[in-house]
């Protein structure tokens, strides 16, 4: 079994294992095991994966959800998915309408599925999944940035009053957008799992990262999305070093790495 099912996690903490890429496992007071954008694929040659083997054997982590924040094949893995469902038959699997027809078309039960959009807000065990948009609908024409290929979902976790936030792959401009810092930063979470990258547009650059850490009003921010393809790793400490002296809080999780977390006193 995986330590994270062993772990007794306190009232007002929250256990966060760390896959790589942009895949957690989430453990509250309550019990309740969740596992987010779980990618674990078994095929990995060297000249796309940074790690031979895959960081977690699906059958020792026993989860009772999964949540998913859009169909693209590293957040949403069929692979992993069927996996899961196969070792865990209560395990029951939420995400954006178009993450739940490729788990269904792939052979999990609709009725373990549950279809999530923006604003709503669903009981998934002992946690609370609030979910935001992570990309808008129609892209961000001012920009130059067309509407994204599928719904692109992040969510606010509520995990026994601890609040994480998991941001998906969000837009390029996320802190320049009042419509998007709006609805995160209203559910106060108090940390958040940023996707970001140096030089790829498709995500905030660490400027925009940090921008986004200090607007939402994060206590503690956390780089995601590396650690699991060659050519689109980056350097945890190169994105730290762009706060410069002033906050939130960073947290950089070893890779394959689990951290309590405990948000600071008011």
């Amino acid at each position: 079994m995986h330590r994270i099912n062993e772990i007794q996690v306190e009232q007002g903490s929250v256990a966060i294992h760390w896959f790589g890429q942009s895949s957690y496992a989430l453990k509250d007071a309550g019990g309740t095991v969740m596992m987010v954008d779980p990618y674990f694929p078994h095929a990995r040659p060297p000249e796309k994966f940074i790690h031979p083997q895959p960081p977690v054997d699906e059958a020792e982590v026993k989860t009772d959800w999964v949540l998913l924040t859009h169909n693209h094949s590293d957040h949403t893995c069929l692979e992993s998915l069927r996996r899961i469902a196969g070792a865990w038959p209560a395990a029951r699997f939420a995400g954006p309408v178009e993450s739940v027809q490729a788990m269904i078309e792939a052979g999990i039960a609709k009725e373990r599925t549950l279809t999530v959009q923006a604003g709503e807000a669903h009981q998934l065990g002992t946690m609370t999944a609030y979910a935001v948009y992570a990309k808008p609908p129609e892209g961000d024409p001012e920009h130059g940035i067309a509407p994204p290929d599928v719904t692109h979902l992040g969510y606010v976790i509520d995990a026994g009053g601890v609040r994480v936030y998991i941001s998906g792959d969000p837009i390029n401009t996320f802190a320049e957008r009042e419509d998007l810092i709006r609805p995160v930063a209203e559910l106060k979470p108090h940390i958040g799992m940023l996707t970001t990258h140096p030089t790829e547009g498709e995500f905030p650059f660490f400027d925009g990262s940090v921008a986004m850490a200090r607007r939402i009003g994060l206590c503690t921010a956390v780089p995601a999305h590396y650690q699991c393809f060659v050519k689109r790793n980056y350097d945890p400490a190169a994105w730290d070093a762009a706060f410069g002296s002033g906050g939130p809080e960073r947290l950089i999780i070893p890779y394959n790495g689990m951290v309590i977390y405990t948000p600071p006193a008011a």
